[in-house]
């Protein structure tokens, strides 16, 4: 089947106003709705709302009256989405459209999975040893030059940088050169553009910032493709994707390729950045789990010059819990945001097609009934007997269903092998009394950039 055959999702136009009266909440002021009072401190909105209100919930957002649906039920409702009953396209594409337009997340059903599977060649075990290479490489390199330069830092920025640079080396290749800098500033516009609330690039504002972003994304992805395609089959992931085939063998268009760079160099970059600052900030407050974890590290037997293996990472079965409950506490995307394609019946509330739902990570990974002391970092929550009998959908950082991260292995590498340099160099701290003040959505974030002190081990 050739994928210029496959027809995007139907358009939706959302339901009547009063089609929705009938489900508890309150929509707020006109226009703006709740959408200031949500970003302001979405886990206490959401929070709130739902005890207000109970696990459905009608609200106003961004322009459009929407329903929240809460708890494990409610991402494998919407997430698994076993029935097909809702539209990613549609669900994010108010948020992402018009800067991230058809990257695999925005995509649905059948376009989804044939683009999925052209995509997945570059996950494969080939490229995924590459890419570990090239970021073992870059890892150590930064810990070296964090470790001779010890003492206070803000581990955001700092770890911002150090995504940035491990992005444009695995994904677009050693060789990118002095373009780096522009097209990373680009995705850091792109990125900020999508959660403006000025939705319209007027001159002056974030969004128009970052449509020019994506046009100077999209100028250097269309010249490189040819070029990439000449050389012949290179090891970073753009290669890879300028040599991915359909199923009837089609290589993927030059449209395809920029739009899925675009989408997985902001998702790998944005989500990576916050999810191991979050852990680093957790090791800092949590001494002795460090120390636990550094025991683990020395214990592989590799030293601290030597690269990280495959068989390395498996080992690192402490770190991986730490990872995990760092990923519950703070998750990388803590709303999905989906539209229902037809009508559908949930906790007794009949649903009419077109409506926006969304589920609610940051919601399900506190709820005390799952996670007893659910703001207390404790990696035990991850032990095969503690995860035995929890809902399969009461974790969820990676989403769920036919839209699982498809860089989750990816993600899992990364943060492995950064652990194990660091730890295995660095001990991190926090000043007494300090306490960092997060920002939760869009991607969460410390707003003061989160100060730790490093200390050579």
């Amino acid at each position: 089947m050739s994928m210029q055959s496959v027809a995007p999702a139907l358009t939706f136009t959302p339901p009547k106003r009063n089609s929705l009266t009938h489900i508890p909440g309150n929509e707020g002021w006109p226009l703006i709705g709740r959408t200031l009072e949500a970003l302001a401190d979405p886990k206490e909105y959401v929070e709130r709302s739902a005890a207000k209100y109970g696990l459905v919930y009608r609200t106003h957002l961004f322009g459009e009256t929407s329903l929240t649906l809460l708890g494990p039920e409610a991402n494998e409702l919407v997430l698994f989405d076993q029935a097909k009953l809702f539209s990613s396209t549609h669900g994010w594409g108010p948020i992402l459209g018009r800067l991230f337009p058809r990257g695999l997340m925005l995509l649905d059903f059948e376009e989804h999975r044939l683009h999925r599977r052209a995509l997945s060649v570059a996950f494969k075990a080939g490229p995924m040893k590459s890419y570990l290479g090239e970021l073992d490489t870059g890892i150590a390199a930064r810990v070296a030059q964090w470790k001779a330069k010890p003492g206070p830092m803000l581990l955001y920025p700092a770890m911002k940088q150090l995504t940035l640079d491990l992005a444009a080396t695995s994904f677009l290749g050693a060789e990118i050169g002095p373009e780096v800098d522009d097209i990373t500033n680009a995705f850091v516009d792109m990125v900020a553009a999508s959660v403006a609330v000025i939705r319209k690039p007027l001159p002056g504002t974030a969004m128009a910032r970052g449509v020019n972003g994506r046009k100077r994304i999209v100028a250097y992805f269309s010249e490189q493709i040819p070029i990439r395609r000449a050389k012949g089959s290179g090891e970073d992931l753009f290669s890879q994707l300028c040599h991915a085939t359909h199923e009837d063998g089609a290589l993927l268009s030059t449209q395809d390729i920029v739009d899925h760079m675009s989408f997985l160099m902001m998702a790998a970059h944005d989500t990576l950045t916050s999810s191991l600052t979050s852990f680093v900030g957790e090791l800092a407050a949590h001494p002795e789990w460090q120390d636990k974890l550094r025991n683990e590290v020395n214990a592989l037997g590799v030293g601290p010059g030597e690269p990280t293996s495959f068989d390395n990472l498996e080992a690192m079965q402490l770190t991986e819990m730490a990872l995990k409950e760092a990923l519950r506490l703070k998750p990388p995307v803590p709303s999905m945001p989906r539209r229902a394609v037809r009508d559908f019946t949930f906790k007794g509330y009949a649903i009419p097609a077109g409506t926006g739902v969304g589920v609610n990570t940051l919601f399900t990974h506190h709820m005390p009934e799952i996670w007893p002391d659910p703001d207390t970092f404790d990696p035990m929550r991850f032990t095969e007997e503690a995860q035995r009998g929890r809902h399969r959908f009461a974790w969820v950082p990676f989403g769920g269903g036919a839209h699982m991260c498809i860089g989750l292995h990816f993600a899992y590498m990364q943060a492995k092998c950064f652990a194990r340099h660091f730890l295995q160099n660095l001990e991190v701290s926090l000043e007494p009394g300090y306490a960092p003040d997060w920002q939760m959505w869009p991607i969460p974030k410390p707003r003061d950039g989160l100060r730790v002190t490093l200390k050579p081990v």
